[in-house]
C-alpha cells in the first residue's frame, strides 16, 4: 500500500546508519525476507515485479522497523451488527 516503509539500522562499524524503502506509488507494498544470511527488502508492484531491492548482511542489522500505513477508521469491513470482524461481544 502506497506510504507503506520499512526502516533498517545497520552497523557501519564505529557509527549506525538508517535505510528506508518506502511504497511510493499507489498499489506497490514493502515485503521484506531473510535468506542466507542476507536481509532483503524489496518495493514490489500489484503484480509481484520487484521494483527495487535493498539488500543488507544479516549479521550487521541492528533493526528492522515495517511501518505500515495508518488505516481511516472507515476503512474496517462491518459485520452486520455494525461492529468490525472478529469483535466477539461474548468475551
Amino acid at each position: 500500500m502506497k506510504g507503506d516503509r520499512v526502516e533498517i539500522v545497520v552497523d557501519a562499524g564505529d557509527t549506525t546508519r538508517t535505510y528506508e524503502v518506502v511504497a511510493s506509488r499507489a498499489g506497490r507494498r514493502v515485503e521484506t525476507a531473510v535468506r542466507r544470511g542476507v536481509v532483503e527488502v524489496s518495493e514490489v508492484t500489484r503484480t509481484g515485479a520487484v521494483v527495487r531491492t535493498a539488500r543488507f548482511m544479516a549479521n550487521r542489522v541492528l533493526a528492522l522497523v515495517e511501518q505500515p500505513v495508518p488505516r481511516e477508521d472507515g476503512s474496517e469491513k462491518q459485520g452486520q451488527s455494525g461492529r468490525p470482524f472478529g469483535d466477539d461481544p461474548e468475551t
